[in-house]
């Protein structure tokens, strides 16, 4: 708010605080609260304490770190995926326990090598060569499979596998591609949240102050009307006053009571809105230090930098319109999503492990055999009963509705940029006139106080441009207070 007031509007603003106000304004504050605790409160003392427990700040922050995990799971998808897994297994009855695979578990003994002696004589080389052909046929020919473990039980096994997408036929690109707008319109929200909750407690803190200062008008009023009336009725009973004059003045006091009610009733209903935003107890008793008349000095803090920044009403920057259009940026990777289920997918695959079965319980090193495994995998739809063309059509009708909410938004958005600009103009114009009418308002309550020095004019006269001149600073408050 310009500096402009004027010497005589200065004057006439001395002069009503002169009065009776300090006292009165006094008393009001202590009936209004009668509580020890008092909070001096600031305007970025409201912000910083509204800012540090918003729940819709807590919601918008909240909505940020969700686009960020799926965004960071959607850039996942570009990378190889490792896993380890061990197991241990307890075979309680196997299959194998029938089978004889050595002298351990019961059979014929193992057949030595069979090693001729030219040496011997006649019936001692018939006698091996006898041998040797029996325990060929007694052997058991899954000898040489003992050392597989078929049957044991305990069994150990440690793995890691990998997983790598080579072609997805941009699926992967496009999810990547709207986690990343959705990232964007989440950050959109909390900045927008962020600037709607400051408006909100930048507008609930004057408000507060208006009702103050209304308050402390209506109670000036007041007095003066009782002074007033009390003046009348004395100059009635020395015969200088009319009858008409008591009365007047009898309704000029009787109908500014039911406003000084209004306007403490008002100012309650202020203070409550901003203790509930400022998340304060209702028993709290706030004294708010800056004041209305800040064109003085320059603002600060978080005031000093939105006063800052330059407007801009281009319905492209708002933030909805913006929100709308990462909508449609998500919506079209949903289709591209939907088109690549058509195409063929191309992964690589490998596996490595290492397998025991030790004869006791926990193996060594050495009981472990490896188990290395690569391979490929080729994916593609050949009939999927119509399931891909109802996901394209599901995407295809997404992006039309998109579409369609982003040229609505646009054009709410131009209308309200036009109803903000011309509420604007409007109220700089009413402010203008309010200021030249408290001004007049003050020099005519100047010239009432030398007429009724000179004797020239009634105290009824001066009364009445007392109550004009506080009506009109009311009107000037009111105005600069929206």
């Amino acid at each position: 708010m310009k500096k402009i007031r004027s010497a005589s509007l200065s004057f006439a603003i001395v002069a009503i605080a002169s009065l009776v106000l300090a006292p009165r304004a006094a008393a009001q504050r202590s009936d209004s609260s009668s509580l020890a605790h008092v909070r001096r409160l600031s305007l970025d003392d409201a912000l910083g304490s509204a800012a540090a427990k918003s729940p819709d700040l807590e919601i918008a922050r909240a909505s940020v770190t969700r686009a960020e995990g799926q965004r960071s799971k959607a850039f996942s998808q570009f990378l190889p995926q490792i896993y380890g897994s061990a197991g241990y297994t307890r075979t309680l009855k196997s299959q194998f326990q029938g089978l004889s695979f050595g002298s351990d578990s019961g059979g014929p003994p193992a057949c030595s090598t069979f090693v001729p002696n030219p040496d011997g004589t006649t019936d001692e080389r018939l006698t091996l060569l006898e041998s040797a052909l029996g325990c060929g046929a007694g052997s058991n020919p899954f000898g040489s499979l003992q050392h597989l473990g078929f049957g044991a039980a305990p069994q150990w096994n440690l793995g890691l596998s990998l997983q790598q997408n080579v072609f997805t036929g941009g699926r992967v690109t496009a999810q990547y591609r709207a986690a990343n707008a959705g990232r964007r319109s989440a950050q959109i929200g909390l900045t927008a949240a962020k600037a709607q909750l400051t408006l909100d407690v930048t507008q609930a803190y004057y408000d507060a102050q208006l009702a103050d200062r209304l308050v402390t008008i209506a109670a000036a009023t007041l007095s003066q009307a009782d002074t007033t009336l009390a003046q009348t009725k004395l100059g009635r009973e020395v015969g200088n006053a009319a009858e008409f004059d008591l009365l007047r003045a009898q309704v000029t006091r009787d109908n500014q009571v039911p406003v000084l009610i209004q306007r403490r009733s008002d100012r309650d209903v202020a203070y409550v809105r901003l203790k509930q935003l400022l998340h304060l107890p209702l028993t709290d008793s706030l004294e708010l230090t800056t004041s209305l008349d800040d064109s003085a000095a320059a603002p600060t803090g978080a005031v000093a930098a939105l006063l800052g920044q330059s407007p801009d009403t281009a319905a492209e920057s708002r933030a909805p319109v913006r929100q709308a259009s990462e909508n449609v940026t998500q919506q079209k990777s949903a289709v591209t999503v939907a088109h690549a289920e058509r195409l063929p997918s191309l992964a690589l695959a490998s596996a490595f492990g290492r397998v025991a079965y030790p004869s006791g319980v926990f193996p060594s090193w050495s009981d472990f055999r490896s188990n290395w495994t690569i391979g490929g995998s080729l994916t593609l739809p050949i009939f999927t009963g119509g399931n891909i063309h109802g996901d394209e059509q599901i995407a295809s009708a997404g992006l039309q509705q998109a579409r369609a909410q982003l040229q609505q938004t646009r054009e709410l958005a131009e209308l309200d940029a036009l109803n903000a600009l011309n509420k604007l103009r409007a109220a700089q114009a009413q402010m203008e006139a309010s200021r030249g009418t408290a001004e007049q308002a003050a020099r005519a309550y100047q010239i009432a106080t030398v007429r009724y020095k000179e004797g020239i004019s009634t105290q009824t006269e001066l009364n009445d441009s007392q109550i004009q001149l506080q009506q009109a600073l009311a009107l000037n408050i009111q105005l600069g207070g929206k």
